[in-house]
Formats: C-alpha cells, structure tokens, sequence
C-alpha cells in the first residue's frame, strides 16, 4: 500500500484565534495547496497513486487532489459511463486523512463526496453515492496522527482499495503503525517504497472482492448498526 504524505506549509489561513491556541489549527490557502500539488503533479494526476494528509481539516489538499484524479478519470474513461464511474471511485478510495477534530473531518467528508457526487451527477440513492461516503467514513479518520490512534483510542487502520476490473474492488486493512514503519525499509527511494514487500506489511484483514451494489449494502449495514 503506497502512500505519499503531503505535508503543510506554515502560511496558511485560521478559524478561530481559539482553535488556533488549543488545537495549533489552521489551512492552507488554495493557491498554496495548488503549488505544493504542482511539485508531484504526475502522481496527482495518477489515478491509483495514494495520498495521505494526516491534519486533513476539512479537506483543503484532499479536494484538490480529487479534482486532479477525476480530470484524468474524464481524460481517460470520459467516454465510457462503467468505467468512468469505476474509476471515479477508485480516484476517491486512493484519498486518505486523518483530523483530530471531528467538526473538521465531517466538513472533510462532505467536501470530498461532494466533489465526486457532482463530477458523476449523482444522489444519495445512487449506490455509486452510498459507495463514496462508505469509503469516506473508513479513509478519513477521526483521530490522531501523531499517535496513530482513532478518536476512540484503537489504532488508526486504513482501507487499501483495489480495482480488480468488471466492476469489482478488493478491500485489505493495514495498520498506519505497521505502515511507517516502511522508513526503515527504504534507504534510497520514497518512504513507502518497500510497502508490501515485508512481512510486516501483512494486512490485518483480507475481504473478498466486491461489486458497486455489494458494497453499497455492506455499507447500509454498518449505518443500520449504527443507529
């Protein structure tokens, strides 16, 4: 699971002079946002490439990357509604973050399914739409990046998103402990350049490949446990 960690300059913009002294919270401006984009503008431009924001707000970076990830999706499967539609979600499943405020994270969520939502013209009874805001809910995390926990205090999980093709996607489970580790597996290349090819990169759970409406189901079912 290959993950590229973009990290924030310090000129950024603040909510609240408040949040700012409990919670050192502020966001990049979007003109920075773009910038810092353009320095790996090949992998933004990637559709399967991974990115991680580990103080995603409400989504600043996260937003941006999409819109670069479904420009390519138009590029390359514009004219064709499956596969477009296929791609656009693994555009999506290939964003993560993670917020220590969860007013932040549930704007982060919106924005991003938003984005989406609109570049595929579709509504929440869509099972594309239940997709998006299932991955969403697993991918941007509640918690803490720096101590790699959720909110609920159990280690911080994500979702690797696989397209197998026809209409199927594979999900596996990495711990986000277990993948930093990848550091010190990597003297020369990106930092995640050995993921996947040590021991310790073993998902913690494996699911069987599934179709658009099977996980649009799955997902029904956690928002009915839920409640």
């Amino acid at each position: 699971m290959e993950l590229i960690i973009e990290v924030e300059s310090k000129e950024k913009h603040v909510k609240s002079k408040q949040r700012v002294a409990d919670h050192g919270e502020v966001f990049t401006p979007a003109w920075m946002v773009d910038a810092m984009l353009d320095l790996v503008k090949s992998e933004t431009e990637r559709i399967d490439s991974r990115f991680l924001e580990p103080a995603c707000g409400s989504g600043n970076f996260l937003v941006r990357i999409l819109q670069r990830k479904l420009a390519a999706v138009e590029l390359k499967f514009g004219k064709s509604d499956f596969e477009k539609r296929h791609y656009a979600l693994l555009a999506l499943m290939c964003i993560y973050g993670i917020e220590l405020l969860p007013d932040n994270i549930a704007e982060c969520r919106d924005n991003v399914l938003e984005i989406l939502a609109e570049y595929l013209d579709i509504e929440e009874s869509d099972d594309h739409y239940r997709v998006a805001s299932y991955v969403l809910s697993l991918n941007l995390v509640h918690g803490d990046a720096l101590t790699m926990l959720a909110h609920d205090d159990q280690p911080i999980t994500f979702a690797e998103w696989g397209y197998l093709g026809k209409g199927k996607f594979q999900r596996r489970d990495f711990r986000f402990d277990n993948l930093t580790h990848s550091s010190a597996f990597s003297a020369e290349d990106d930092l995640f350049s050995q993921l996947g090819k040590h021991e310790i990169f073993t998902p913690e759970k494996t699911y069987p490949p599934m179709m658009v409406r099977e996980l649009a189901a799955a997902f029904g079912d956690v928002t009915e446990e839920a409640v």
